[in-house]
């Protein structure tokens, strides 16, 4: 099991310097990878070029890149362009987010999930490869632009330099069973959030294998990178590390959606905690968003999070090692946190 870090939403005019303090203590631990966050804040591939400017070993990718927020061509320019200044360590990782933000923030329509992930890399892949000069008419992206309002002067175009490479991994975000296929079938790595070992198999087994089975090609956990961001924080109080991660847990259970469209409530609900799911987010959409973390049941927080003094870590790491994941993304700002995983793992 590799580790990777995942450096999140941060105040980068406040912790640039932090942050590459620690990417720097992960490089030098043997960490495989560093990851980026955007939302409607600080984007996620200005401080991932910085951090990967700063470090010589480590891949480092966005977690993620928001679709609607870029078009395919621009991403497979980002993507070829931080590949080649970083000599082959960058990772491409996409999600469309939800719909408050797609429409809320970038005043895109949501659409149809599936598909459009579907479209976006496959133009993305082609961009990279280089056979021809693009063209892609499908039901969300139109390249080049025939619509009504088109000039007629767009010309299918190839991208000018080359790639370092046409097979940069793609990593997608998805936490539904049908995105989760759709990730299995046509990326290499999937980017869950509120990853718990114990139900992998019975959440997610089955729509992962059939994913797999999509591709056709042989494709397996063997082959497939499972890497789910696991807040990893080490101390003595271990109701102090639990309620450090209640915030965060109840904010995307909560708030992140409305009724009856949260992904993660809707998560929270498949792992058993229904009633749990239903009282956090009653409580955090009237606005009691103090009630709403004291609802978040310690059981949850100790299926997706590692806390605790480096002993009881180590104790809980058993299932982790053995469900299938390939590398685990910490979620920690505590550079003891990096070096207790590190010792324990690699």
């Amino acid at each position: 099991m590799r580790l990777g870090i995942n450096f999140g939403y941060q105040d980068w005019g406040r912790g640039l310097d932090g942050a590459v303090a620690l990417a720097q203590e992960a490089d030098r631990l043997g960490f495989h990878s560093g990851w980026t966050a955007e939302a409607y804040g600080t984007d996620a591939v200005t401080p991932l070029t910085w951090l990967m400017a700063h470090t010589e070993q480590m891949n480092f990718g966005p977690a993620i890149m928001q679709m609607p927020a870029r078009t395919p061509a621009m991403t497979a320019m980002t993507a070829a362009t931080l590949d080649m200044m970083s000599g082959g360590r960058f990772m491409l990782g996409l999600g469309l987010s939800g719909p408050q933000v797609v429409e809320g923030w970038h005043g895109q329509a949501y659409g149809k999930p599936l598909a459009k992930t579907r479209e976006y890399v496959d133009i993305v892949r082609t961009i990279w490869r280089r056979e021809g000069p693009l063209e892609h008419h499908g039901a969300h992206y139109d390249i080049p632009y025939t619509g009504d309002d088109a000039t007629g002067l767009g010309k299918p175009l190839k991208i000018i330099v080359h790639p370092r490479r046409d097979d940069i991994p793609i990593y997608l975000a998805a936490i539904g069973p049908k995105n989760v296929q759709t990730c299995a079938e046509i990326a290499e790595g999937w980017l869950p959030i509120f990853f718990s070992p114990q139900r992998f198999a019975e959440t997610y087994g089955e729509v992962v294998d059939a994913g797999f089975a999509r591709a056709g090609n042989g494709k397996s956990l063997e082959s497939f990178d499972v890497a789910p961001t696991v807040t990893v924080l080490v101390g003595d109080d271990l109701d102090a590390l639990r309620n450090a991660v209640k915030p965060m847990t109840a904010l995307y259970i909560g708030g992140m959606g409305a009724r009856g469209k949260n992904f993660y409530n809707d998560l929270a609900c498949r792992y058993g905690f229904e009633a749990a799911a239903k009282e956090i987010q009653d409580l955090y959409l009237d606005g009691k968003k103090a009630e709403a973390v004291a609802a978040v049941p310690d059981e949850l927080v100790d299926e997706i999070a590692l806390l605790g003094p480096k002993e009881r870590i180590a104790d809980r790491l058993g299932p982790w090692r053995e469900c299938g994941i390939n590398t685990m993304i910490l979620g920690a700002g505590q550079p003891e946190a990096l070096r207790v995983m590190a010792e324990l793992v690699l």
